[in-house]
């Protein structure tokens, strides 16, 4: 990593092309940005340099591409972007002399975007009908991460100003599955180490997202987000991701578990094995077994055990010699298959009421696939190909059920426009259990339903920025972490299959 690169931020990654390095010809643009005329250019205290400082002329740019573009009053407003450095620039056109244009640059994915930015502030001069601002970067790899650019303008003699949507470079962005994870790491919150700030177990399923997505795509650039997450928040709560909701704590284990696949560091597998034997300690004699789901709530719900089965079976897979995680496991699924959960439609339901019977509350996405990535790790810890057939018959019901899928396409019970409740990362967290399931069958029978999720999603239910919103077979309506957590689930999920 060059050294003017922080460990703790997003490292440019782009397997395709090599860099030399441009020590010299950074230091110069920036020595050039002083010189620049104040029209052309705001807030230069604040300039970032990456590959080029900010303020860089648009005629040194190598490309040009226009990803986005507005219109006010007969003016043509776009948005250039330069993806060999990462660095974009406005322009008005069709207009008249005194005509303004400028850039707004954003590092939540145009939440809020900086000082109110009007970063090249410039107006159109003397005899001419169009003008530009400079280059300004899109990301900023030292401090604030995952940038993002919108053009805005407006006619010299009228107040109005139109600006088109946000957009960034192709850095990250090679695929459809990197660019929907470059677009999910504006939503982490350097401060907290969360999705959405301050986002818990959302978070945990968000972290999963990236990591399987660093597996699967090859691309290592947002790494340093698991172990920032975990140092900032490893002792945050009961401690080592341990709540009184042990769901959550199921959650938080299962990304420790693969955060230790992808770098091997003990102290994560550490952490899950602490986050199971939590779950353990509140498995209770109510309904002849199974984990509650609170620490103070008796109520028992399929996730909570769902989640216990898929952790402890991956523990065993993952620690020689292991007796207690597997027989842990066993006991979970002996239990569940006959608790009467899952319905005779064989989709699970949330819980059991207080007579111990199946609730008849919503077959939530989650609780059909959380359940299949339990009985394949459960498979690959026992060999008992009886798990694959029961997870097949589950895996089969859910991807055909019009209770969980609307032409073909998942479709959360109740779904609504909003991205920022938990049921928004609920379709993710399905796809990846099926994923699983589907790694363990020779015939791969999930394959396509895997790739007609990413494809509507991809087609329908997304905008320019590559972020998503909550119906994958559209129309796009409100976009937050959780939506593009579980977007970009699906996205991997089909890369992989």
């Amino acid at each position: 990593m060059p050294a003017h690169l922080s460990a703790h931020h997003a490292v440019p990654h782009r397997p395709s092309r090599v860099r030399s390095s441009r020590v010299l010809v950074l230091v110069l643009s920036c020595l050039l940005l002083s010189l620049v005329p104040t029209t052309f250019r705001a807030q230069a205290a604040t300039a970032i340099c990456n590959t080029y400082c900010d303020a860089r002329d648009p005629a040194a740019a190598p490309s040009e591409r226009v990803p986005v573009s507005a219109s006010i009053y007969s003016r043509s407003i776009q948005l250039h972007v330069d993806d060999n450095d990462a660095m974009g620039w406005a322009s008005i056109g069709n207009g008249s002399p005194g005509d303004e244009v400028w850039l707004d640059r954003s590092f939540d994915g145009g939440a809020t975007w900086t000082n109110g930015s009007k970063l090249g502030d410039t107006v159109t001069p003397a005899a001419n009908s169009g003008w530009r601002t400079l280059m300004y970067n899109v990301d900023d790899w030292n401090t604030n991460g995952v940038g993002a650019l919108r053009a805005c303008g407006k006619a010299g003699d009228r107040p109005e100003i139109a600006c088109t949507q946000w957009a960034r470079s192709n850095w990250n962005a090679w695929s459809r599955s990197t660019a929907a994870a470059t677009a999910l790491m504006m939503k982490w919150d350097r401060g907290t180490g969360l999705f959405g700030g301050n986002g818990w177990w959302t978070a945990a399923n968000a972290l999963t997202s990236v990591i399987d997505n660093i597996r699967t795509s090859g691309m290592p650039s947002y790494g340093y987000a698991v172990s920032r997450t975990y140092d900032l928040n490893v002792n945050a709560r009961e401690g080592q991701f341990r709540n009184d909701y042990l769901d959550d704590t199921g959650w938080w284990g299962l990304a420790w578990v693969d955060a230790y696949d992808l770098t091997g560091d003990s102290r994560y597998l550490n952490t899950a094995r602490a986050d199971a034997d939590h779950m353990f300690g509140y498995w209770t004699s109510k309904c002849g077994g199974g984990v509650q789901w609170n620490e103070t709530n008796a109520y028992k719900n399929a996730i909570t055990n769902e989640l216990y089965l898929q952790l402890n079976a991956a523990l065993h897979n993952r620690i020689s010699g292991d007796s207690v995680y597997l027989g842990r496991a066993r006991s979970e699924w002996s239990w569940f298959q006959s608790s009467g959960m899952i319905n005779s439609s064989h989709l699970v339901n949330d819980g059991l009421n207080d007579s111990c019977v199946n609730n008849g509350q919503p077959t939530w996405t989650y609780n059909q696939g959380v359940i299949l990535g339990g009985l394949s790790e459960l498979y690959k810890a026992t060999g008992d190909s009886g798990l694959l057939t029961t997870a097949r018959t589950l895996g089969n019901a859910s991807t055909t059920s019009t209770a969980v899928n609307s032409g073909g396409v998942l479709r959360e019970p109740g779904e609504g426009d909003s991205c920022d409740n938990d049921g928004a990362s609920f379709k993710g967290a399905y796809v990846r259990g099926l994923r699983d399931l589907n790694k363990q069958l020779s015939d791969r029978p999930y394959s396509g339903y895997l790739r007609t999720q990413a494809n509507a999603a991809h087609a329908n239910d997304r905008n320019a920025l590559d972020v998503y919103g909550p119906h994958w077979n559209g129309p796009l309506a409100g976009t937050g972490y959780g939506c593009q957590q579980s977007a970009l689930d699906a996205l991997t999920a089909s890369e992989a299959s």
